[in-house]
């Protein structure tokens, strides 16, 4: 027998399993963390840009623009690294800022900024908060090529650059993660958010757009809505990350904010591509543990990337703590709908961004039989149309169907050969 640690939340879950029925699925083999030397060094190797000290001149005012704590990017050591680089330029450390890009995600804690940033820098610099619902945070500057009003926060527009420092992973309807997706969503106001994000969905087919997936970038029309979004903004300079399970980074790509993060997805995707000849009846995913599976709504991508390499009818076991819930308290009312095909038509009549995550939920609940280790509640679960187990032990011995094992469903693709 096989033994595999599967994260859950800050811990793991052991699997022992026949290694004749299960083969994994995971990333390429991963090197080396960098050295702060190293990340120094790729800073200085910006992909169509001058560099940081060009860029930036002595008494300029920075804004650093970092995720939130949903997502692992090694922005402690970078933002550390990039603060005193920019105090060694001339700038002055009250002239630095850094936000936090929630997008409609709730508020960073004190102990999270402190995680993200490491205490030192969080003690340092000031920092701010968006809430994409203030109006006074908010400011107009146009709109996009298909007319979606963009309201972005006024801190972009208060300093003479911006840079985004943020990590690339693969994301369901955007393509990737990062870069772009640093400003829209992440500074947008919950309008230009909800219409940026209903591009996603073909209303009149009341399916997923053609040409919006995993690992897409051209043609995909959310991304380029956040491009046109984002170019509002001007960022200056970009530092985009590839992290290992531990959030280390591995890779840095940096300098003109949208070549930067193109090659950065490149490198991911070259990576963490999985291609299997055939799908088979039982899939065992596991988000990957905190924060890939902090709630529901972050912990769904691993199991779209579980439905990639299920057959349909089989059973997909789903690993995800959700110590935070489902991530909104009204994320569970969509669930009211008789079947997907009615939750569609109410995200016809009255879309809204978290709407489209549930209804991706329960095509999936629909088309397998999806089982779920979690913290959430039966009665939670029930609604959700996932059906709670305690544990793995019955389904790694004994005889059953070749099945696949996923420990990380949040940074991988699955295609099929």
């Amino acid at each position: 027998m096989a033994l595999l640690d599967l994260k859950y939340g800050s811990a793991s879950i052991p699997f022992e399993y026949d290694a004749g029925r299960f083969e994994i699925l995971a990333s390429a083999t991963e090197y080396s963390a960098l050295s702060d030397a190293d990340v120094g060094d790729l800073i200085d190797k910006p992909i169509g840009s001058p560099s940081l000290e060009e860029l930036i001149g002595t008494g300029d005012s920075v804004l650093i623009v970092v995720p939130d704590a949903t997502r692992q990017t090694a922005s402690g050591q970078v933002v550390n690294l990039l603060v005193r680089r920019l105090i060694a330029n001339g700038t002055l450390s009250h002239d630095i800022r850094i936000i936090f890009a929630t997008g409609i995600h709730r508020k960073v804690t004190a102990e999270e900024k402190a995680a993200i940033l490491t205490p030192f820098i969080a003690q340092r610099i000031k920092t701010l908060d968006h809430d994409p619902r203030d109006l006074m945070q908010l400011v107009n500057v146009g709109s996009t090529s298909g007319v979606i009003p963009v309201e972005l926060n006024r801190a972009l527009f208060r300093h003479d650059h911006i840079i985004t420092v943020g990590g690339v992973t693969f994301h369901y309807f955007a393509g990737f993660t990062g870069g772009r997706k640093l400003i829209c969503p992440g500074l947008a106001s919950s309008r230009t958010i909800s219409e940026t994000h209903k591009l996603a969905f073909d209303c009149d087919r009341r399916a997923r757009r053609e040409g919006v997936d995993t690992g897409l970038l051209d043609g995909n029309a959310v991304h380029e809505a956040f491009i046109e979004a984002a170019s509002h903004a001007r960022p200056a300079f970009a530092i985009n990350t590839i992290v290992d399970e531990d959030g280390n980074a591995l890779e840095v790509f940096s300098g003109d904010w949208i070549k930067s993060h193109a090659a950065a997805c490149d490198a991911y995707a070259d990576r963490h591509t999985v291609r299997i000849k055939a799908k088979r009846d039982l899939v065992i995913v596991s988000c990957g543990g905190y924060p890939f599976d902090i709630n529901m709504i972050q912990a769904h991508k691993a199991l779209d990337a579980a439905a990639r390499a299920c057959n349909d009818g089989g059973t997909i076991v789903f690993i995800a703590e959700c110590r935070e819930g489902l991530g909104r308290d009204d994320f569970l009312k969509w669930f009211d709908a008789a079947d997907s095909t009615a939750l569609a038509g109410l995200l016809y009549s009255k879309y809204q961004v978290n709407g489209q995550t549930a209804w991706s939920l329960l095509q999936k609940a629909e088309r397998f039989d999806v089982k779920i280790i979690t913290t959430l509640s039966q009665p939670v679960t029930d609604r959700l149309r996932l059906h709670t187990v305690d544990d793995l032990s019955a389904i790694g011995h004994g005889k059953g169907p070749a099945g696949y094992l996923i420990p990380n469903g949040a940074k991988v693709l699955i295609r099929s050969e």
